[in-house]
């Protein structure tokens, strides 16, 4: 049963689209096999205890710092929200 301006069904079709982004997000961010030891961003070499302790890694720790800021600031914000629930 809907409530305010959602259709039947509106609530659920919310909470998967949700979901399905954030397993989106998820999928993107999983590591792929870096055959480099230098970052992707600004070419320096990625030390070798982070190379093992995240296999697969492609940013030094800098440039990881600077996409983590711009990721945080897009996560906290929900597209899907129906007008209803952000009235509430």
């Amino acid at each position: 049963m809907a409530g305010g301006f959602a259709k039947d069904g509106g609530v659920q079709e919310q909470i998967d689209a949700t979901l399905a982004d954030a397993v989106s997000l998820a999928r993107s961010r999983l590591h792929h096999e870096n055959l480099t030891n230098e970052c992707s961003e600004c070419g320096l070499l990625i030390p070798k205890a982070r190379r093992q302790a995240i296999p697969g890694v492609e940013l030094c720790v800098a440039c990881q710092g600077i996409v983590d800021k711009q990721n945080k600031a897009i996560e906290g914000y929900n597209r899907r929200g129906s007008k209803d629930s952000q009235l509430r």
